[in-house]
Protein backbone atom coordinates (compact mmCIF):
# COMPACT_ATOMS: atom_id res chain seq x y z
CA UNK A 1 0.00 0.00 0.00
CA UNK A 2 1.20 3.68 -0.72
CA UNK A 3 1.13 6.62 1.18
CA UNK A 4 2.17 9.18 -1.33
CA UNK A 5 5.54 8.29 -1.95
CA UNK A 6 6.20 5.24 0.58
CA UNK A 7 5.41 2.10 0.26
CA UNK A 8 4.29 -0.08 3.34
CA UNK A 9 3.67 -3.64 3.77
CA UNK A 10 0.32 -3.94 5.14
CA UNK A 11 -2.49 -1.77 5.94
CA UNK A 12 -1.81 -1.26 9.75
CA UNK A 13 1.54 -0.18 9.02
CA UNK A 14 -0.02 2.44 6.54
CA UNK A 15 -2.67 3.05 8.76
CA UNK A 16 -0.09 4.01 11.47
CA UNK A 17 2.18 6.04 9.49
CA UNK A 18 -0.87 8.36 8.50
CA UNK A 19 -1.20 8.80 11.99
CA UNK A 20 2.26 10.07 12.82
CA UNK A 21 1.90 12.26 9.76
CA UNK A 22 -1.02 13.58 10.97
CA UNK A 23 0.34 14.27 14.37
CA UNK A 24 3.13 15.94 12.92
CA UNK A 25 1.11 18.12 11.05
CA UNK A 26 -1.25 19.27 13.65
CA UNK A 27 1.69 19.90 16.36
CA UNK A 28 2.68 22.12 13.50
CA UNK A 29 -0.65 23.76 13.72
CA UNK A 30 -0.73 24.46 17.49
CA UNK A 31 2.34 25.69 17.63
CA UNK A 32 1.77 28.16 14.91
CA UNK A 33 -0.87 29.40 17.15
CA UNK A 34 0.98 29.85 20.37
CA UNK A 35 2.09 33.66 21.10
CA UNK A 36 5.57 34.56 19.51
CA UNK A 37 7.46 34.96 22.29
CA UNK A 38 11.14 33.89 22.81
CA UNK A 39 10.70 30.78 24.77
CA UNK A 40 7.79 29.31 22.75
CA UNK A 41 9.95 30.37 19.23
CA UNK A 42 12.76 28.11 20.56
CA UNK A 43 10.46 25.06 22.26
CA UNK A 44 8.27 25.26 19.19
CA UNK A 45 11.37 24.44 16.94
CA UNK A 46 12.16 21.68 18.92
CA UNK A 47 8.79 20.31 19.42
CA UNK A 48 8.41 20.43 15.69
CA UNK A 49 11.41 18.13 14.75
CA UNK A 50 10.83 15.60 17.08
CA UNK A 51 6.94 15.36 16.29
CA UNK A 52 8.39 14.76 13.08
CA UNK A 53 11.05 12.47 13.48
CA UNK A 54 8.26 10.06 15.14
CA UNK A 55 6.77 9.42 11.44
CA UNK A 56 10.27 9.57 10.09
CA UNK A 57 11.40 6.55 12.34
CA UNK A 58 8.70 5.01 11.60
CA UNK A 59 9.26 5.11 8.25
CA UNK A 60 13.02 3.67 7.91
CA UNK A 61 12.01 1.05 10.48
CA UNK A 62 9.53 -0.30 7.82
CA UNK A 63 12.42 -0.33 5.53
CA UNK A 64 14.44 -2.52 7.77
CA UNK A 65 17.73 -4.01 7.08
CA UNK A 66 16.53 -6.96 9.06
CA UNK A 67 15.25 -7.39 12.91
CA UNK A 68 17.67 -5.92 15.06
CA UNK A 69 17.43 -2.59 12.84
CA UNK A 70 13.69 -2.74 12.86
CA UNK A 71 13.86 -2.61 16.80
CA UNK A 72 16.69 0.39 16.89
CA UNK A 73 14.60 2.38 14.70
CA UNK A 74 11.25 1.66 16.51
CA UNK A 75 13.19 3.15 20.05
CA UNK A 76 14.55 6.13 18.21
CA UNK A 77 10.79 6.76 17.16
CA UNK A 78 9.55 6.26 20.34
CA UNK A 79 12.16 8.48 22.16
CA UNK A 80 11.46 10.68 20.10
CA UNK A 81 7.35 10.37 21.03
CA UNK A 82 8.59 10.88 24.49
CA UNK A 83 10.60 13.82 23.81
CA UNK A 84 7.55 15.35 22.08
CA UNK A 85 5.24 15.32 24.63
CA UNK A 86 8.10 16.75 26.93
CA UNK A 87 7.64 19.69 25.06
CA UNK A 88 4.66 19.96 24.70
CA UNK A 89 3.94 19.61 28.55
CA UNK A 90 6.36 22.40 28.66
CA UNK A 91 4.38 24.96 27.39
CA UNK A 92 1.57 24.41 28.96
CA UNK A 93 -0.64 27.04 30.38
CA UNK A 94 -1.37 26.71 34.35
Amino acid sequence: MYIGIIKYKNNKNAKFGKRTLAFAIRVRRFIARLPKVTANFEDGKQVIRSSGSIGANYIEANEKLGLKDLSYRMKIARKEAKETVYWLNSNRRE
